[in-house]
């Protein structure tokens, strides 16, 4: 096990080498001048020359990759080029408000969703499996962008009942929550359905059942435990979409997070601060599928990694 993770450990950095260099060039493909966006257009010749000098912005496009990696190995994402501050600050502003909305999230999730699934698993085919279904399917196809505003129509504007952006108290967080959480609760929902109805065919569990167990303790206690390894490997990867999936909720409802700042970063062609917010997700992304290995073999101690 022990050798597994020291691989898994030094696969993470040529993964995240590969992710930040693509990121680079993609940036730098990006049509536009962020000169052009600080200045604008209308700004001389001279004047954006010299902008363009004083930001490195002039040396070729390898220098400015070697600059980018030297910085990066002593901690340093380096200077926004249109806010002018320190990229490692910025991002430590923001990312507490995308990780608040992500748990917040992870939550609505969970709460929707294994409710449902035991619902379902009981009586597969019946009314109570066919609704849970039609929400797996609805939820599954309404778009973030398109799901948002609907909420905010129905119970801000409509209701007076929550606020309609902005990050303050936990009312403010609902909405996005919600809206980021529905997909995965729909995911959630589908796969540990399956996984509990394939278990409730175990001899294991009609073993208990002989033993004298309240159908409770045969659900929660050996059911359940057997069913979640397919959900933790879901609950990873969604985690890690909720990262990325939080761009189009945070600029929904003005979230002050990782989300919207790359989204504004990408606007103004502020090369290093998009680097940095992809730098951040891209490592928070492989670590909670790092740590989601970890999880399997305390949810299945069957597991082996070639021990």
């Amino acid at each position: 096990m022990k050798r597994y993770f020291i691989h898994r450990l030094l696969l993470l950095l040529p993964t995240l080498f590969g992710a930040l260099s693509l990121v680079f060039l993609l940036v730098h493909l990006i049509p536009g001048d962020p000169v052009d966006v600080m200045l604008g257009e209308t700004a001389s010749g001279a004047d954006k020359q010299e902008l363009r000098r004083s930001l490195g912005l002039d040396q070729p496009l390898p220098t400015q990759y070697r600059n980018f990696l030297t910085k990066l190995a002593s901690g340093d994402l380096g200077r926004s080029l249109f806010e002018q501050a320190s990229v490692n600050q910025i991002i430590g502003q923001r990312l507490p408000a995308t990780l608040e909305l992500a748990f917040c999230a992870m939550i609505a999730a969970l709460v929707i969703s294994f409710p449902l699934a035991f619902i379902a698993a009981r009586r597969p085919g019946g009314i109570a499996d066919r609704g849970a279904l039609l929400f797996s399917l609805l939820g599954l196809s309404l778009p973030n962008f398109w799901l948002g505003p609907l909420l905010m129509i129905l119970f801000s504007i409509q209701l007076g009942w929550t606020p309609v952006s902005g990050r303050g108290g936990w009312l403010h967080v609902i909405l996005p929550a919600l809206t980021l959480g529905l997909g995965m609760a729909a995911i959630l929902t589908r796969i540990l359905r399956a996984s509990l109805i394939q278990v409730a065919r175990a001899e294991f569990v009609k073993t208990a059942r002989a033993k004298g167990l309240s159908e409770n303790q045969v659900w929660l206690k050996h059911m359940l435990r057997n069913a979640l390894l397919s959900v933790v490997t879901i609950m990873s990867l969604q985690f890690g979409a909720l990262l990325a999936g939080s761009l189009i909720t945070e600029t929904v409802f003005s979230w002050p997070g990782i989300g919207r700042l790359t989204v504004q970063a990408i606007q103004t062609r502020d090369y290093p601060l998009v680097q940095g917010c992809v730098l951040v997700i891209a490592v928070a992304y492989l670590l909670v599928n790092f740590f989601t290995d970890i999880l399997y073999k305390l949810v299945d101690p069957r597991v082996s990694y070639g021990e």
